[in-house]
């Protein structure tokens, strides 16, 4: 028997997602859910958690630490340094940082595209309406910005049926957090060679985290019917989402190990 979410969804024609929220996971381990959740399930899912446990640092997938990250730095201070299975720059995480996820299924959005750029846009369009009347905010190249600085970094991967499209947002930050990344050589137009503190801004100087929140779950509404499961853990969304996550260490290192410089 279907659940009342399930045919208020058939109701009105929108789609169903399910939500998952969460408080401190590490981020580790929400980048493990959110695979198993792209490759096994066959629902769409948004995925909130306002913030990883401590400091973490996340490459994209072709990431090069040495290219990255100031590698002597990260060392002494045992700052752990994590390998994403998408795309997307390197940013240093903490308990002030809001990630939110969609992993949907290619004909979820009716008329979405199935690739980067189109998907981007619709985010960004979501996102507008989660701006709207707060700030300049605009979508710039693949970023979130206020003007011209930078407070959401996003990164996809889209396999043969599915996608993924995971922000991290600035709601605070530490400055010396900053001091473990090198500029990078590929970098936005608009950036304009500027250091990492010039470039960013922290979201709290225009919103709150609730405000935030609830303004985002609000405009997801306005395409999908959502399903709500509170989750203190992975394991608990784990077991709401119908799989097992097996975390496998391999996808996480220090660049000590990474480098064989220990």
């Amino acid at each position: 028997m279907a659940n009342p979410s399930q045919l208020q969804a058939h109701k009105i024609g929108a789609p169903l997602m399910n939500q998952i929220k969460l408080k401190g996971v590490p981020i580790l381990q929400q980048l493990h859910l959110e695979e198993c959740l792209l490759r096994t399930s066959s629902h769409n899912w948004c995925i909130i958690n306002q913030g990883t446990n401590h400091p973490t640092i996340v490459m994209g997938v072709s990431g090069k630490p040495a290219e990255l990250l100031k590698i002597e730095s990260v060392l002494c201070d045992q700052i752990p340094v994590v390998r994403r299975f998408t795309g997307g720059g390197t940013v240093v995480l903490d308990p002030s940082t809001i990630f939110v996820t969609f992993i949907c299924n290619k004909d979820a959005v009716a008329g979405l595209q199935p690739y980067p750029q189109p998907i981007l846009s619709w985010t960004g369009a979501l996102y507008n309406k989660v701006f709207q009347g707060i700030g300049d905010f605009h979508l710039r190249e693949n970023d979130y910005v206020f003007g011209d600085r930078k407070f959401g970094g996003n990164a996809q991967s889209i396999t043969k049926n599915r996608w993924i499209h995971h922000t991290s947002f600035l709601w605070d930050y530490e400055v010396r957090n900053m001091a473990y990344l090198k500029l990078p050589a590929r970098a936005p137009e608009y950036r304009l060679a500027r250091g990492h503190l010039e470039f960013i801004c922290r979201m709290k100087d225009y919103m709150s985290r609730s405000e935030f929140i609830s303004r985002t779950i609000e405009a997801i509404k306005t395409h999908f019917s959502l399903r709500s499961a509170e989750a203190e853990s992975i394991e608990t969304s784990a077991s709401f989402a119908g799989i097992q996550v097996k975390p496998d260490n391999k996808e996480f290192y220090s660049i000590g190990e990474r480098l064989n410089i220990y």
